[in-house]
């Protein structure tokens, strides 16, 4: 592969982990879609929430975000400041998260740093690992400046 060839795969790489990044927001903003979500993972994938859960394995997944709409029925995944680095089919990423959430009836402002691992199986980006490192959960009411649950996974 030429340079400019190279150049444009990792662009498209990057594009394409973007979009899984979307997808993936997207399904969680739609009552946490089991259905949508399960299939952006790899079969022995995890899904690692810090706080808010853990799961591994496909299906395992599929069944952590079935009951995940009943905990949280409402959130707003505002994810951006993408980092994306790709080393042939398997990739690295890292995403900053803010996110307004209803938790068991608690109005919440959550912030967080997504450190995801990608692996490209059939031509198609998929989470290897997801993890999901909490810098901030605090009540609405309060804000961060008075009352903060600080988990910081680095």
């Amino acid at each position: 592969m030429n340079p400019l060839e190279a150049q444009i795969q990792r662009l498209t790489d990057i594009e394409d982990i973007k979009q899984l990044k979307a997808r993936y927001a997207a399904a969680c903003d739609d009552n946490y879609n089991p259905d949508k979500l399960a299939p952006l993972f790899t079969e022995d994938a995890i899904w690692d929430g810090s706080i808010l859960g853990y799961a591994q394995g496909r299906q395992n997944i599929h069944e952590f975000f079935a009951a995940s709409s009943e905990l949280v029925p409402f959130a707003v995944h505002q994810i951006s400041n993408p980092l994306i680095e790709i080393d042939g089919d398997t990739a690295t990423g890292q995403w900053y998260l803010w996110q307004p959430m209803v938790f068991q009836g608690a109005a919440l402002w959550l912030s967080a740093v997504y450190n995801d691992q990608y692996v490209r199986e059939h031509g198609q980006w998929l989470y290897r690992h997801l993890k999901l490192n909490i810098r901030m959960l605090t009540p609405y009411e309060e804000g961060p400046a008075k009352v903060r649950i600080i988990e910081v996974d680095l």
